[in-house]
């Protein structure tokens, strides 16, 4: 009987496994994760989980007695030690484990500051896992000093949380804008004034020195000299693939994971999906941090290793939640020349990234419609003329059918 075993029990790896079994597969199958929870979402942890209005138990991707119910066998809380790709086994807890297929989907780990500029420091904290948030839970309290190293889309999530519940927050970004590497000017400005509107110092521009104290954070001393009162920080600057075991195993690397068209490594019986993964992309390569690549790019792995020969076509899409704000962002908009925005209307606005005639991406703020008008015209590879885009007047959803 064939064993297909999975390595990272995330969001990808949890639906890769069920993909599996889904599509007919009766052989061995074991989904192993080095964290004890079994497969949670992540986006929450940083939103409603931080704000305590849903609890650990509503985190999870599936009942637990789904597992046991689809004969799905979990090895959780002990990390893979040994990967022999010759031998086809796998190394966890001291037992030798033997594969027919086996995928990687070991997802991304933050980014941490470095030791010598007091990144060891208590009260320090990054945003990734369940375990992360509960470390910090307890540094949420009114009036409390919060600095936020990195101004994209975690710190400014954990920002607003902070804001809300009455602590004092200031976002420190090195770039001369926040998101400036993931979105507009434009879509930097709303943000800006989203987050001064609550009360939140952003500060653009300026870099983090050192942070300072005697065994815990008391201070963060920045680039200009400026320095602020820190009674906790957290670190938002990005994250990195996990790649060690595929390392391990001789596979290609190229900002992840090296994968072909179909998920396949460079090493046989061996497959990647997730934030670990990139693939082939228009000419070049991508890899995509998100829930909807995870979840597409894992289905089709699980299909190319039950022999349907499927190229993966991303079609991207994030979100974002930040106070009252729900942003909603449709394709990639690497390579724009132009901004078109439509609205405001009343709290929705959405900008629009042209590359010439070409439609790239959306980011919608509080307006859905603007979103899934986009994300289908993107699909289906439509570029309305950006005046008509522009004009109140237009109806958008009309354009699905011009």
């Amino acid at each position: 009987m064939a064993h297909f075993v999975v390595v990272g029990a995330g969001q990808a790896g949890a639906s890769l496994v069920a993909k599996l079994r889904a599509d007919g597969f009766a052989g061995q199958i074991t989904l192993i994760g080095a964290e004890a929870a079994t497969p949670y979402q992540r986006p929450p942890l940083s939103k409603a989980y931080l704000l305590g209005e849903i609890t650990a138990d509503r985190l999870a991707l599936r009942a637990d007695s789904f597992y046991a119910e689809q004969d799905i066998t979990l090895k959780l809380g002990q990390p893979v030690t040994v990967v022999d790709a010759a031998a086809r086994t796998v190394t966890v807890g001291g037992e030798t484990i033997a594969y027919d297929e086996l995928a990687l989907t070991t997802g991304s780990v933050p980014r941490r500051l470095p030791a010598a500029i007091g990144g060891d420091l208590a009260g320090v904290h990054t945003v990734r896992t369940l375990a992360d948030v509960d470390a910090m839970r307890d540094e949420f309290v009114a009036g409390r000093h919060l600095v936020i190293i990195g101004g994209g889309y975690i710190g400014l999530e954990a920002a607003a949380v902070a804001a809300k519940l009455g602590l004092i927050v200031s976002v420190v970004e090195m770039a001369p804008r926040i998101l400036q590497r993931v979105a507009s000017a434009e879509t930097s400005a709303y943000f800006r004034k989203l987050h001064g509107d609550h009360g939140v110092a952003v500060l653009e521009g300026v870099g983090l020195e050192q942070l300072l104290g005697d065994g815990r954070v008391t201070t963060a001393q920045l680039t200009d000299g400026r320095a602020l009162r820190a009674d906790f920080v957290i670190v938002g600057v990005g994250i990195l693939p996990v790649t060690d075991l595929a390392e391990l195993a001789g596979c290609q690397l190229d900002n992840g994971i090296r994968t072909d068209a179909h998920g396949r490594t460079s090493v046989p019986h061996i497959w990647a999906a997730g934030d670990c993964a990139s693939f082939p992309w228009q000419g070049g390569r991508l890899r995509l941090e998100s829930v909807g690549n995870a979840i597409d790019q894992a289905e089709l792995v699980a299909e190319n290793m039950l022999g349907a020969g499927k190229e993966y076509v991303a079609q991207p899409w994030f979100w974002s939640d930040q106070y009252d704000c729900k942003l909603q962002i449709a394709g990639l908009n690497t390579g724009y020349d132009q901004i078109v925005t439509r609205g405001p209307e009343g709290e929705a606005v959405s900008f629009w990234y042209y590359r010439g005639a070409q439609l790239l991406a959306v980011d919608a703020m509080n307006d859905p419609r603007a979103y899934m008008v986009g994300k289908r015209l993107i699909e289906m590879g439509r570029s309305p003329d950006p005046a008509l885009i522009a004009d109140p007047a237009t109806n958008l959803k009309a354009l699905l059918k011009a």
